[in-house]
């Protein structure tokens, strides 16, 4: 095993190269974000017909999107609004337009997060955002809800959501890849309706301006109360980190946290060593349920899973919908 002065010299090594690291992608990264704006300046979105509301961010990996697309879409189920979500299926082999069927299909082949949703109420894959939604309206869908898909402008939308982490809102404030956003910030807000930060606001990394557009805040907490401890708790979501805070939130004991890569397809060689692990621990494994839905029925024996749902204070989330309600009613 190397000496422990050895993994601190190369973590200097890192932090000082970084800088320069980050120069050199400065070209790469403007060409991405002038490309970007480009493909939405020229593009004529198409109008489906139903409204379409968009649950965007700003940033590459997570923010807290879909607990909001499934709040969204249950909250407009339960005024009897036919309401149904939309993603690419990413990482799924099938390319859709198709209805995701919880009793058949996998994350393999629909991607992790439209399987989850289709635990919960209607969910729809599309590769081809316009055929999708072309599909769902056909079969009687009344409002779609768009995961993701702030960028893609194949689609009009009727009513854009901004989902910020509020832990990590812009990462460094760079576009990809020199940093983790998608597009210049003040860029993507002009095209949003309202925003809405997740979790606490970290001091460390203050929010940016939101232009005058609405803000709310949310947060993400168990659905359902925690199975006994301890756990090794373990996550290939955008910020692993957010997983284990939820679960020490909610006073569970963790006896070891391991993130792993997001949308990361577990191998029997992962599930091995997590499952030692829990028993060297004398705990239980537990992970999201993104994370869950990947596993296969094998590996899901001894796995707990906690669902969360979104959570706002008083009718703040109500109010964040109205002006789109009023064009529905």
């Amino acid at each position: 095993m190397r000496d422990p002065a050895f993994w601190h010299e190369l973590d200097l090594q890192s932090r000082r190269s970084a800088p320069m690291t980050r120069l050199m992608l400065t070209p790469i990264a403007s060409l991405y974000a002038w490309a970007g704006a480009r493909r939405i300046e020229k593009a004529e979105p198409f109008d489906v017909g139903i409204p379409v509301i968009c649950i965007g961010n700003l940033t590459v990996g997570g923010s807290g999107k879909t607990p909001i697309v499934k709040m969204v879409r249950n909250y407009l189920s339960s005024l009897g609004i036919r309401a149904a979500s939309l993603s690419r299926g990413y990482r799924g082999k099938l390319k859709g337009p198709l209805k995701v069927d919880p009793g058949t299909h996998t994350a393999a082949d629909v991607g992790d997060e439209p399987r989850m949703l289709a635990e919960s109420g209607e969910a729809w894959i599309g590769a081809d955002r316009v055929a999708a939604a072309e599909a769902m309206k056909a079969e009687g869908v009344q409002v779609i809800i768009m995961d993701d898909g702030h960028q893609n402008p194949t689609l009009q939308k009727d009513y854009t959501l901004i989902v910020i982490d509020g832990g990590n809102p812009v990462g460094n404030g760079f576009v990809f890849p020199k940093g983790p956003l998608r597009e210049p910030v003040r860029t993507g807000l002009e095209r949003a309706d309202a925003v809405i930060v997740m979790g606490e606001v970290s001091e460390d990394a203050p929010l940016p301006d939101f232009g005058g557009l609405p803000v709310t805040h949310g947060r993400v907490e168990p659905s359902e109360t925690l199975p006994a401890g301890p756990f090794v708790a373990f996550a290939g979501i955008g910020r692993p980190q957010k997983f284990f805070d939820t679960l020490e939130g909610a006073g569970a004991e963790l006896s070891e946290a391991v993130p792993f890569p997001d949308h990361h397809s577990y191998t029997a060689r992962d599930i091995q060593f997590l499952k030692q692990l829990a028993h060297e621990r004398e705990a239980r494994l537990i992970t999201t349920e993104k994370d869950f839905a990947r596993l296969s029925a094998a590996d899901r024996e001894g796995v707990s899973m906690l669902p969360v749902e979104a959570r706002f204070d008083g009718n703040d989330f109500e109010a964040l919908l109205a002006p789109l309600i009023r064009t529905l009613s």
